[in-house]
């Protein structure tokens, strides 16, 4: 394996797209540190890529806070990448059925946890001269669907954030991108969702071909290694069953 001399941070990476973001960024050249709340899966992770875990819960200020001097420990001043992955969708109520705690989850998780771990790492990120900062997003930014209103409201405030965050370091040598996938199989998405209904969960899938961690990675991967005067703003990737404004009525193959 290459080494190029870079240190990259990813969150929520115990599994799915932030495990395979991982492995994909160690092939890289990386140096990566990876952070997320189950640990045991976390430090196996990095003893097959050859990195470091740390616990982390986005939620919890003091959880990030002992994470970002954790990392610190590790590479002093400078940090090249952050990929902020840590998110979630919880339950598919409609507006009216919904509940405060769902919905103060999944801001806390998608759109403060954000804020939390890029404020911390700020400083490392312009001290590296070529830092990066990568959201993962979703479709759910971009448009929205019946019960998914506390989800797509979350993920339409980190689109914000990330283009916001673009304006606020014009002019210092921080990157900000955001990749956005449609249906992604192979995760716990839909699984933590559904609160463990792995039938229904499974459904979300069938009769179709949906997106893999893997394929979220190499987009992830390709925009953190462009040349470091190249901003990728954004990438929206779907499945080919999933078009525009069709999360909910992805073309499914007969049974």
């Amino acid at each position: 394996m290459s080494d190029s001399g870079k240190t990259a941070v990813v969150t929520g990476a115990s599994s799915g797209i932030g495990a395979s973001t991982a492995r994909a960024l160690a092939q890289a050249g990386y140096k990566v540190i990876v952070g997320a709340r189950r640990l045991d899966r976390l430090e196996a992770l990095a003893r097959e890529i050859g990195g470091r875990a740390l616990p982390l819960d986005v939620t919890d200020p003091a959880s990030v806070e002992a994470f970002v001097a954790g990392v610190r420990g590790m590479v002093s001043e400078s940090l090249h990448l952050l990929v902020n992955n840590a998110g979630g969708a919880i339950g598919l109520d409609r507006l009216e059925d919904s509940h405060d705690d769902s919905w103060e989850t999944m801001f806390a998780t998608n759109v403060l946890g954000v804020v939390r771990v890029t404020r911390a790492f700020l400083p490392a990120l312009v001290a590296s001269g070529a830092g990066h900062i990568v959201n993962v997003g979703s479709t759910a930014g971009r448009e929205t669907y019946p019960g998914g209103s506390g989800y797509t409201a979350a993920k339409h405030g980190l689109k914000a954030l990330t283009q916001t965050l673009r304006l606020e370091l014009l002019g210092r040598p921080v990157r900000v991108t955001e990749v956005a996938p449609g249906l992604v199989g192979e995760t716990e998405f839909s699984l933590v969702r559904f609160g463990g209904d792995a039938e229904r969960a499974r459904a979300v899938y069938k009769g179709l071909d949906p997106l893999t961690p893997e394929d979220v990675a190499d987009c992830i991967v390709w925009a953190a290694t462009r040349p470091a005067h190249v901003n990728i703003d954004e990438i929206v990737l779907r499945p080919l069953a999933q078009a525009q404004a069709s999360s909910t009525a992805p073309y499914r193959r007969p049974s």
